[in-house]
């Protein structure tokens, strides 16, 4: 099978992030027992979802990890003019739900299996395909460590093929999500002064992490290989109260900190948490059981910023033919395994613009180019 015809089999599985994905995993094995490729599955606790690691070639150390994601994001509500889970070629692009994002990759390195596994390998080819990366990188985390934990040697590289339109890729920022509620006290309007109103504190505290992120840049926080080139912090969802005229008793929102290298999402939360702290007297003088509660929503994914000092970037300036070295905005896979001790860039296949957008799309072009991109990793893995 060709790329094209295994991204249109990888595109019918419309396995969302959360959802279990046993039946593409199902598909990708049967592939590789095909090809006498042995693999180890990662599996969750409750056994509905598996992440999947192999080896091809020798067991020795300085192996190259190839590793992308099996899950995608909703369709509903989007307008799609083609069956999203239908790979459909119109005018020189391939169209369907993950057909970027980024199962072209996938497709790519498996289209790429029966060469592998007849090659005379040097250096081992590691695939590594996880789950539930649309919903917080949730699993990459226990595959990267059943990947150390498993092989006696150690791989020394990782490509994380998340579409840049095979543009080599050493710095993305990280991402945590939290929620915070504000429990005041319910009261008639007109008590306002009497009672702690919890969308207003709330609010003020939104301010406050406006006025954190500001305080930030406005403290040389800034790195321009990034767009926009520092830390955000953002509100995006904002709840609470049951009518105009009652003090609101309860008020939650949802904020995200996208983090440059060089800020640690760590230290902002602990910081909005000593401000909570020292807000809570006040509002305890007219309301007692006034609280503030903040807890994670989304985990956190560390950024990604590899040193061009180590070995992968010349490596990957050469596997892919471009010097210019770029950095995303996103958050992925690839600030955890750099963490895990591998040195990390993301390459792959389709540009960021088409993904989780309807009507996406990965062009015949990249498709090419990607198993060419491949190929030549494998190549490089024979010297």
């Amino acid at each position: 099978m060709n790329a094209q015809e295994i991204l249109a089999q990888l595109v019918s599985f419309p396995v969302l992030g959360g959802e279990s994905n046993l039946t593409i995993l199902k598909w990708i094995t049967d592939y590789l027992d095909k090809y006498g490729v042995s693999y180890q599955l990662v599996p969750n606790e409750e056994g509905n979802k598996a992440s999947l690691h192999a080896r091809i070639g020798p067991a020795v150390n300085d192996g190259i990890i190839l590793s992308g994601h099996m899950d995608v994001v909703p369709v509903e509500g989007q307008d799609w003019h083609t069956d999203p889970f239908v790979l459909t070629e119109k005018d020189g692009k391939l169209y369907g739900r993950g057909s970027c994002d980024m199962k072209a990759y996938l497709a790519c390195v498996l289209a790429t299996v029966p060469k592998m596994v007849k090659a005379k390998l040097k250096r081992p080819i590691y695939l590594a395909f996880s789950y539930d990366e649309e919903v917080g990188c949730v699993a990459a985390p226990e595959l990267i460590q059943a990947i150390t934990d498993f092989y006696e040697e150690q791989p020394k590289y990782a490509i994380i093929g998340e579409p840049s339109e095979l543009q080599p890729v050493v710095g993305q920022k990280g991402i945590c999500v939290y929620k915070t509620t504000v429990y005041g006290s319910a009261g008639h309007s007109s008590r306002i002064r009497n009672e702690v109103s919890a969308i207003h504190e709330a609010a003020r505290l939104v301010i406050w992490l406006e006025d954190k992120m500001n305080a930030l840049v406005d403290a040389g926080h800034t790195d321009d290989r990034f767009t926009p080139n520092h830390t955000s912090l953002h509100v995006g969802m904002f709840n609470g109260g049951i009518a105009h005229n009652v003090i609101a008793d309860e008020c939650s929102f949802l904020w995200d900190v996208r983090n440059i290298p060089q800020d640690k999402i760590e230290d902002i939360h602990l910081d909005f948490e000593a401000h909570c702290a020292k807000v809570l007297p006040s509002l305890r003088e007219r309301f007692g059981g006034a609280k503030i509660k903040t807890e994670m929503y989304h985990p956190l994914v560390p950024a990604l910023d590899t040193p061009e000092h180590l070995d992968i970037v010349p490596l990957i300036q050469q596997l892919s033919g471009v010097d210019q070295l770029q950095t995303v905005a996103y958050a992925a896979e690839a600030g955890q395994f750099s963490e895990g001790g591998y040195q990390s860039v993301i390459c792959g296949p389709g540009s960021i613009a088409q993904a989780h957008r309807a009507n996406e799309f990965v062009s015949v072009e990249q498709m090419v180019k990607g198993v060419a991109f491949i190929e030549r990793i494998l190549a490089y893995s024979c010297e």
